[in-house]
């Protein structure tokens, strides 16, 4: 009973499964790991280094105090909620991008219901012309940061472009040691086929990132997520990061891609765009999370959370996430991407 109490404290809790040889009954620890763009998070202060006037008392979006606490309120009660229906204290881990800078997380972690779950932060500044960055948090007390580094992604054929920097992180989960990239690769500005090159050259530099890793742990544990700006079956995941279709095709070395088959089977989307879904954010596995034993962290599903408040119910983008900003109206709302997340599982000894 004691050890019940204690996992649900903390942000692991007890999943009753039965299994169908022997109807016996184990607990297993579920911890949640998500992936959240957040749509412009800026602050309200004029910061000369880069492309923030927009986001200001006196710019186009009027962005003041009141509208920027009423974001950071609205993003902290989502946070808090994703993978309730197994965690009732919010991601252990969760990749963040379209953050502007340190303050902006400062101030997201320590708004309620976030303040209470102790999150440590991960940033870089990096070299995007907006000032929009990706970033980290994680509860301190289940995962401790070994190893943290910004790999930034080089054109030869134009020396002077610039996009976010690939976010890696190295740390303990509940005493197991895992790997976290955080992404958010080039968008689709200028079309999809023209920018398809600038979004296969960030999946290189994942792979080859992730291959560094494996190179040095074969088995080694490895979460890639992040707004990709494809969908699962472009070029850029199947050819470039070379994410597998399906669980049982993951080989060793190789990469899962549990959105797959959300995407192509199930119709799920987590941005919407011309009245056409797309799940340009995901998250992926390598292959030592997978397989059936649980005496080390597993995967064992993904999800978007799609909640119906976090959809616009009224006006010419019904049905789409409801945004902070929406033809250049302000809404009040969250953000243009919903969440995705994953469940890690093992099992608790007798």
């Amino acid at each position: 009973m004691s050890l019940i109490r204690l996992v649900t404290i903390i942000i692991l809790l007890p999943l009753l499964f039965h299994s169908g040889l022997t109807a016996q009954e184990q607990q297993y620890r579920i911890g949640c790991i998500a992936f959240y763009n957040i749509e412009n998070l800026f602050d309200t202060i004029n910061d000369p280094e880069i492309n923030d006037e927009e986001f200001l008392p006196e710019g186009k979006n009027e962005w003041r105090g009141e509208r920027y606490r009423a974001k950071l309120t609205n993003l902290a009660g989502v946070i808090s909620q994703i993978g309730d229906e197994l965690v009732k204290s919010g991601p252990v881990i969760l990749g963040l991008s379209e953050i502007e800078n340190r303050r902006v997380l400062e101030d997201l972690v320590n708004t309620p219901p976030l303040d209470k779950s102790g999150y440590g932060i991960v940033h870089f500044d990096g070299p995007d012309r907006r000032g929009v960055d990706v970033a980290m948090i994680y509860q301190t007390a289940h995962f401790r940061v070994l190893n943290s580094q910004s790999r930034r992604l080089h054109l030869a054929s134009d020396p002077d472009w610039r996009t976010r920097d690939q976010l890696v992180v190295s740390g303990l989960l509940d005493g197991e040691k895992i790997h976290i990239i955080v992404n958010h690769w080039p968008s689709r500005s200028g079309g999809e086929s023209k920018s398809a090159p600038l979004r296969e050259a960030a999946a290189d530099l994942c792979r080859a990132i992730t291959d560094s890793l494996l190179s040095l742990e074969p088995e080694a544990k490895i979460i890639i997520m992040g707004d990709l700006n494809d969908n699962p079956d472009d070029r850029s995941l199947l050819h470039h990061l070379k994410a597998r279709k399906s669980r049982e095709d993951t080989r060793p070395g190789e990469l899962y891609n549990p959105m797959y088959r959300m995407y192509k089977q199930e119709g799920v989307g987590s941005l919407a765009y011309r009245d056409s879904w797309s799940l340009f954010d995901m998250i992926i596995v390598s292959h030592a999370l997978l397989g059936d034993d649980y005496d080390s962290f597993r995967f064992y599903r993904a999800r978007v959370f799609n909640r119906p408040y976090l959809t616009q119910k009224e006006g010419q983008y019904k049905g789409y996430p409801n945004r902070t900003y929406a033809g250049g109206v302000y809404r009040g709302g969250y953000s243009d991407h919903f969440p995705v997340y994953i469940f890690l599982m093992k099992a608790v000894s007798p």
